[in-house]
């Protein structure tokens, strides 16, 4: 069994205003103000390809957990109320930050030792990485591709792989080379 960890959304103000917006007329922005939405669609109607390719490609492949700032980790199932998503929109994306730290550090304990756990999220910054290798060490994979892709490639590179029902390979992230050249661009299907 594999657990997944999306990092958060890259949210536009503007896509989250869709959702939170009084009249809204399509059905997730219904759903969501007349009580709750899944957060996995929640983010991955603010945010597009990229978390739309880890969403799709966790659910294929195994469990899909979701770095929720001030949250910790929930299942992209969990369903988010309009006060939860703008109590995540006030936690910042920085372990310095308590608020955002603690409640992750907390739910990463709580992780299934027998289980692999692979970050699809940024590997070239410490904003997610450094708290888990702290927490995980050689059980904290990565797809090994990911390295030198932007947010968009990796999105691409997630669902086709999501699509062919071909699984990415892996390796720790610990000492792994984070940075690197820019793969060739991915081909159109």
């Amino acid at each position: 069994m594999r657990i997944f960890l999306l990092s958060p959304a890259r949210a536009s103000g503007q896509r989250m205003g869709y959702l939170l917006r009084p009249g809204a007329s399509f059905e997730l922005a219904r759903q969501f103000q007349q009580g709750s939405a899944p957060l996995g669609e929640l983010f991955q109607f603010a945010s597009g390809l990229y978390f739309r390719g880890k969403l799709t490609y966790a659910r294929k492949f195994g469990t899909a957990l979701v770095i929720a700032p001030g949250f910790g980790l929930l299942e992209a199932a969990t369903q988010i109320t309009p006060v939860d998503l703008r109590a995540m929109g006030n936690v910042p994306v920085d372990l310095a930050d308590d608020r955002f730290r603690v409640p992750l550090e907390r739910d990463i304990r709580l992780l299934p030792r027998a289980v692999e756990v692979v970050l699809l999220g940024s590997i070239a910054t410490g904003k997610y990485a450094d708290v888990l290798l702290e927490a995980l060490g050689e059980r904290l994979l990565f797809p090994k591709k990911f390295v030198g892709r932007g947010d968009m490639s990796r999105g691409g590179l997630l669902l086709r792989a999501a699509q062919a029902g071909v699984e990415l390979d892996y390796e720790p992230l610990k000492g792994a080379v984070r940075h690197g050249k820019r793969p060739p661009r991915l081909q159109r299907p």
